[in-house]
């Protein structure tokens, strides 16, 4: 189970745990250790008294009895405070008998150094031992004594101290544990249930009555941050039914504009039309009922029909341009799968405009980029196309200036340019400027179609004609026109997905 899985409570009872076992072990190992040492030095200090005792009366009897009774004496003596077997040396230091537990006897050497008191430790086959050796005025006497009786002794404390170390190591744990459970943990529960039925909708965060004060400060925290959230979120709803309401009544304000615009162009159309083709309509209702009247020349009559055919003309050019306008796409679509090529349009529109009165004077200048890629727009159309533009520059110049026809490659495709020099166009028509009927000509000399239909006919072919605004010095148009086989590579891209 990783630190992040188990919950504050176990965490911290395992920390306290491992904090109980860094300081009572070292504690227990220390007292154990100081328990050995001081059982050991009690023990050898037994072991001198036993061997002193034992030596005084080893002298005493060796005074006043022989050897028989010395060694009964001796056998006596097995036994107590641990003896395990006694041994009696000569002046000399060589053992003159030894008595005792036969196997534990044979522990005692044959020979013992004489003058000089020790104790050591012996190993017998009954087990550990010390030997002490006392040296008197008749010898040297020793003694074993066993030392498992008494290191019996301190297992019983050691057992005690272990089990008291670890009673009040659990007793500890155990008490740490439920004071966690109930000054952490349920006010934490508590905190965190309050904070999921908030989550889950709730309106209110209550914090527990219960708990350390910096979990109650938490909690009042987490209720004023909740009360702050709610009342943000109020806000933000009323601000978003505030947007939503403006954006409805936007809405409804754009409706409504779309709405006056086509009315306005419905009604800019209709002037437009009703001017162009109302003014000729009246000359030839004045020119019939002269007609009608009689009493003519025959030369007037003659200039009357001249007349009425002109006035006839104009209207029919007015219709078909209003025609040609309505429908851009579909005339372009005659011959939308036929490639334009640039070089031989000018060409064809410079050998129309040059013999004309209207160009006689005109500077007309060429500059055309070879080898141009063919364009999407057919020459029939590019052809109007220029021609539009030239004538609207021609009588821009009044017939006495200089206009330039460029073409150079741009990107994919074509860049068209036809500028002047003349006075250029008013700012007050410029934004309107491709709009039906809207003219800068005088009454009579232009329908205000044409730019209209060279807009719908350059768009049909996904190409686009503006005028440049930041040009000096007369007017500019420029058209883009994107390049046959551009057009072809992305028809064959939308085929293949």
């Amino acid at each position: 189970m990783t630190p992040r899985a188990m919950g504050i409570r176990l965490q911290i009872v395992l920390a306290l745990g491992g904090l109980l076992v860094l300081a009572f072990v070292p504690l227990f190992l220390a007292v154990a250790a100081l328990t050995r040492a001081t059982v050991r030095a009690e023990r050898e200090a037994s072991a001198r008294s036993i061997g002193r005792a034992v030596a005084a009366l080893v002298e005493e009897a060796r005074r006043n009895r022989g050897d028989t009774e010395l060694r009964a004496l001796l056998d006596s003596e097995i036994g107590a405070g641990g003896v395990a077997a006694l041994g009696v040396y000569d002046e000399k230091g060589a053992a003159v008998f030894r008595v005792g537990d036969p196997d534990t006897a044979s522990a005692l050497p044959p020979v013992m150094p004489a003058g000089v008191e020790h104790v050591r430790q012996v190993a017998t086959p009954r087990g550990p031992a010390l030997e002490v050796a006392i040296p008197g005025a008749s010898g040297v006497v020793a003694a074993v004594v066993r030392t498992d009786v008494d290191a019996g002794g301190g297992t019983p404390l050691f057992g005690l101290l272990g089990l008291y170390t670890g009673l009040f190591a659990l007793a500890l744990l155990t008490f740490a544990y439920i004071a966690l459970t109930r000054l952490i943990v349920r006010p934490l529960d508590a905190i965190s249930a309050t904070a999921r039925r908030v989550a889950a909708g709730g309106r209110a965060f209550e914090p527990p009555a219960t708990g350390p004060a910096e979990l109650r400060s938490l909690a009042e925290s987490l209720s004023e941050m909740t009360a702050n959230l709610r009342a943000d979120e109020h806000r933000m709803r009323a601000q978003i039914e505030e947007l939503e309401r403006s954006a409805e009544k936007l809405r409804e304000a754009q409706d409504r504009l779309i709405r006056t615009e086509r009315l306005a162009s419905v009604g800019r159309l209709s002037a437009g039309l009703a001017h162009e083709i109302g003014n000729p309509i009246a000359a030839l209702l004045g020119l019939e009922d002269l007609l009608l009247q009689g009493g003519l020349t025959a030369d007037e009559e003659q200039d009357f029909l001249k007349r009425i055919k002109s006035e006839t003309e104009r209207i029919h050019r007015v219709l078909r341009d209003l025609l040609d306008f309505a429908r851009p796409a579909a005339a372009a679509h005659r011959d939308d799968d036929k490639p334009g090529d640039v070089a031989e349009a000018i060409a064809d529109v410079v050998a129309l405009v040059r013999p004309q009165r209207s160009f006689r004077q005109v500077d007309l200048r060429l500059d055309a980029e070879p080898h141009l890629p063919q364009v999407t727009l057919g020459n029939e159309r590019l052809m109007q196309v220029l021609l539009n533009l030239l004538l609207n520059a021609a009588d821009a110049v009044d017939a006495k200036g200089v206009v330039t026809v460029a073409a150079h490659r741009s990107g994919t495709g074509v860049r068209l340019t036809v500028e002047d020099n003349g006075p250029g166009i008013d700012p007050a028509v410029r934004a309107r400027l491709f709009e039906p009927f809207v003219t800068t000509k005088e009454v009579g000399k232009g329908t205000g179609l044409g730019l209209a239909v060279c807009r719908g006919l350059v768009e049909s072919a996904r190409g686009t004609i503006q005028l440049d605004e930041s040009y000096e010095g007369g007017a500019r148009f420029l058209i883009e026109l994107p390049s046959h086989s551009a057009r072809e590579a992305v028809a064959a891209g939308r085929q293949a997905r």
